[in-house]
């Protein structure tokens, strides 16, 4: 008997691939189905998401805007509403008095009025009791920034002896060692027209406003030697009326030479009583201690480091320090050893953004 021959092609073996391929098919358009039903809800769920986040933003800006333009009066418009209350408190009183005691008709009148009265002594209490509230946070100066950026997020506010201590020296110029060289040979009226000391001026000029009524401060210059802005008053606390007058002072200075810390700090300790604030507006390490340098050389980074920890021995104690540093390009160690610092006198450290304030 002849043995049958076998193909490995036969119509069994291509209905067994045919099947496997189909169910390799159907088995991708499930997935795939599936995949893209998942795609689809998870888009959708963004989207709600997304929706619901536009809505929170317009929410936010209509009750900023709604903030925005809401009148805050002024202690001296206050003063004029509680004394026009007073005045009508007053009047109702003199009406009180002038209705006849035994007037029956009348009766009623009396009582009205009466109630008024007893009204507006009410509204008067509360608008004294807010004034007196928002009395302990009124300024003697205000200052108007461009935008929104009228504020200094983590700066430790306060006090009643405050002291503002401004670096003036040549590195407050520019942001560059090659700006600043520029800078040095041009005209002082061009100087301090510089970005970078226009924006330290604007920031006294912002920081001056936080000044409670009542509060003592001084605004410090300081670059090789330590000097107060408004002439004749090194050693004396200032009141809080000459605000205006030592940010006027101020926009006068040049900046220019080197920076001496050391000095800086030594001048506080003639302030008496001693400041329970300081704030430190620099840029960098300083460049010498409390003597210049016989000769003009390039300052080393540890020196620098020396110049800062000599500085710190002259710093009145238990004083916070507040610090606003302006990073100077070839100067990395200098955040670490300020914020250092301002940590160490339970201070803040802050380095504000260039659009501040």
């Amino acid at each position: 008997m002849a043995r049958r021959s076998f193909n490995v092609f036969s119509l069994s073996f291509l209905d067994v691939m045919a099947c496997g391929l189909g169910a390799t098919i159907l088995f991708l358009m499930i997935i795939s189905s599936q995949v893209r039903l998942k795609a689809e809800r998870a888009s959708a769920e963004l989207l709600a998401e997304a929706g619901s986040l536009e809505q929170e933003v317009r929410d936010a800006r209509s009750n900023l805007a709604r903030l925005q333009a809401s009148p805050v009066p002024s202690p001296e418009q206050a003063a004029a509403q509680i004394e026009k209350l007073r005045q009508q408190i007053a009047d109702m009183r003199a009406k009180v008095a002038a209705q006849p005691a035994d007037s029956v008709a009348e009766k009623e009148s009396p009582e009205q009025l009466r109630a008024d009265v007893q009204r507006l002594e009410e509204g008067l209490s509360r608008l004294s009791a807010s004034q007196q509230k928002s009395g302990s946070g009124a300024r003697v100066r205000s200052f108007t920034g461009d935008g929104n950026r009228q504020y200094l997020t983590g700066m430790q506010m306060g006090g009643k002896r405050v002291v503002i201590l401004v670096d003036a020296s040549s590195s407050m110029l520019a942001r560059t060692y090659v700006n600043v060289v520029r800078y040095r040979a041009m005209p002082d009226a061009r100087k301090r027209k510089a970005p970078k000391w226009r924006q330290v001026v604007a920031a006294v000029d912002w920081l001056t406003t936080q000044i409670e009524p009542g509060a003592r401060f001084q605004v410090y210059v300081f670059n090789e030697q330590a000097q107060s802005v408004i002439p004749g008053s090194d050693g004396d606390w200032l009141e809080a009326g000459a605000l205006e007058q030592a940010v006027k002072e101020l926009r006068k200075v040049v900046p220019d030479k080197g920076t001496s810390l050391a000095n800086a700090f030594a001048a506080l300790r003639e302030l008496r009583p001693a400041p329970d604030n300081i704030y430190l507006l620099t840029d960098g390490l300083p460049t010498q201690g409390k003597q210049a340098p016989g000769s003009v050389t390039q300052v080393k980074p540890a020196q620098r480091a020396s110049f800062f920890n000599q500085a710190v021995r002259e710093l009145p104690d238990r004083v916070p320090v507040n610090v606003l540093l302006y990073p100077m390009d070839g100067d990395p160690d200098a955040a670490g050893f300020f914020w250092r610092l301002a940590i160490a006198t339970r201070g803040s450290f802050l380095t504000p953004s260039r659009d501040w304030p």
